[in-house]
């Protein structure tokens, strides 16, 4: 199967996409429609999220071998360390390498309850991702991708020790990381010039998710750890009871923190779709992202 590096490293900008498993029949027939939409656009990966502890195993696991047996997309897997046993943690990844899968996104996880508080790893399992790199390196010819925060993960002191932490998850053996999302492109390359700083080849990734509704803005604070800055917000706050107005203006602001991105040079751009693609294949074409058969 391609590797995520093979597909990320074309010489050109690509885009990519990623799901949530469905929690239902009627999740599953929205991914499938996303999936069906998106698939002609030859994104150059499919990730899909795998909750933490393994909440969302099996949906993670129908997704993922949805993907990689019925289309002709790329996917990748992720796999949180997280109230996992090592025992669990290489059936899942042996399960993924049986279905074709060597794309695994390795990262610690939140545990459950308070995210960010005291917690006590499982008693044979792992304590941090970098250990989850190493295991996953160790079982085969797997290409692994780790996650990376623009503001520092909430349990790091500063940024500096944020850095060193994700230099660490690549010398463990990663290909690339993700970042988390995000609000202003200079908060992704100010990640990237503190990556370079010590490891000038390591392939950093920015997250988008698409500005359509009230309820994403939120949640793109919320996954990023930040308020919405206030020239975002007086922008948009106005148009909260206006869905096509906040939508249009949404799209607008993403496609230009993109255009900024790719501008200064980055490799691809990775989108949380939320299980839908038509924001994802508005802000792609008015990039000029589109495969030329598409």
């Amino acid at each position: 199967m391609t590797s995520v590096l093979e597909r990320i490293s074309v010489g050109r900008p690509v885009f990519s996409v990623e799901f949530f498993p469905p929690r239902d029949e009627a999740d599953q027939q929205i991914l499938g429609r996303a999936i069906r939409e998106l698939e002609s656009l030859d994104p150059a990966f499919v990730s899909v999220t795998y909750g933490a502890g393994g909440k969302s195993r099996r949906g993670t696991i129908e997704a993922t071998r949805l993907i990689a047996e019925e289309t002709t997309m790329t996917p990748m897997a992720h796999l949180t360390a997280v109230d996992h046993s090592v025992a669990e943690l290489r059936n899942m990844i042996g399960w993924y390498a049986a279905v074709g899968v060597r794309n695994i996104l390795a990262v610690r996880g939140d545990p459950p309850g308070d995210p960010y508080g005291d917690w006590i790893a499982h008693p044979q399992g792992l304590n941090y991702a970098e250990d989850l790199v190493r295991l996953v390196r160790s079982l085969g010819d797997f290409c692994v991708g780790v996650a990376a925060f623009p503001y520092g993960h909430p349990r790091s002191a500063d940024l500096d020790t944020d850095t060193r932490h994700l230099i660490a998850k690549f010398r463990a053996g990663a290909h690339f990381a993700i970042a988390q999302l995000f609000f202003e492109p200079d908060d992704f390359l100010r990640l990237r010039d503190r990556v370079a700083t010590v490891d000038p080849d390591a392939l950093l990734l920015p997250s988008v998710m698409p500005l359509t509704t009230v309820r994403t803005l939120h949640k793109t604070a919320e996954l990023a750890g930040v308020d919405v800055p206030a020239w975002i917000a007086e922008r948009m706050d106005p148009l909260a009871g206006d869905p096509a107005g906040f939508r249009a203006a949404g799209i607008d602001l993403v496609t230009n923190l993109c255009e900024r991105l790719l501008a200064e040079g980055v490799p691809g751009l990775h989108f949380i779709t939320m299980n839908r693609s038509k924001a994802t294949r508005e802000v792609v074409a008015r990039l000029g992202l589109l495969p030329t058969r598409a």
